[in-house]
């Protein structure tokens, strides 16, 4: 429906920030990290998504597009609601959550309220499977990453590339982030952030 919303920030209250467009104020739902970028008075455009239900229409509203593609995978879940993707992106970034995913740290999830041991494994193998799909796709639209002969699936730099692919990066942004990146002595974790400190976007 809306794909982003572009005004005025008038209110800004415990996880929702009201934004008036043209007279109009449209409560977006949203997470910590991105109230601490919104200032009230000011200009700002949240990416959204919107929850309708038969006694509901919610709006979930982001800074950060990879918050908002990092929202829409977790509600794709099963058992992880609106409520609780944004107590998991309040807790840690979008990049954190694909360090933890890739490291299948359930503690990293678990830190955020509401989320338990269950829920937190089911997350990690959801999204290991859904990362794993990524890897030929990346090959296809020609991500080098450097294969590991010990694993099938392309090794430690797939494993990244694949985790930064579901975080909305493009193909073009991994090949540039991986470039120079000494693969073969880094974790698939430390590959992950050398790449986000380039800060592809």
């Amino acid at each position: 429906m809306f794909y982003y919303i572009n005004g005025i920030v008038s209110e800004i209250e415990p996880n929702l920030a009201v934004i008036d467009c043209g007279g109009v104020g449209y409560a977006c739902h949203t997470t910590s990290r991105t109230l601490s970028l919104l200032n009230k008075g000011e200009k700002a455009k949240l990416f959204t998504y919107c929850h309708i239900r038969e006694d509901a229409f919610d709006i979930y509203g982001f800074f950060k597009k990879s918050e908002h593609i990092c929202f829409k995978m977790l509600i794709g879940i099963s058992g992880v609601g609106p409520k609780a993707a944004l107590s998991i992106l309040s807790a840690g970034s979008p990049e954190d959550l694909a360090v933890a995913v890739m490291s299948g740290n359930e503690k990293a999830l678990t830190i955020a309220p509401g989320i338990g041991k269950k829920i937190a494994q089911r997350i990690i193998l959801e999204l290991k499977d859904k990362m794993g799909k990524e890897i030929s796709e990346l090959a296809e639209n020609g991500v080098s990453f450097q294969p590991d002969p010990g694993n099938a699936q392309g090794g430690k730099a797939a494993d990244a590339a694949a985790a930064l692919s579901v975080l909305g990066y493009s193909p073009s942004e991994i090949n540039s982030g991986l470039r120079n990146i000494d693969v073969e002595n880094l974790s698939t974790e430390q590959i992950i952030r050398e790449v986000l400190k380039k800060s592809l976007k």
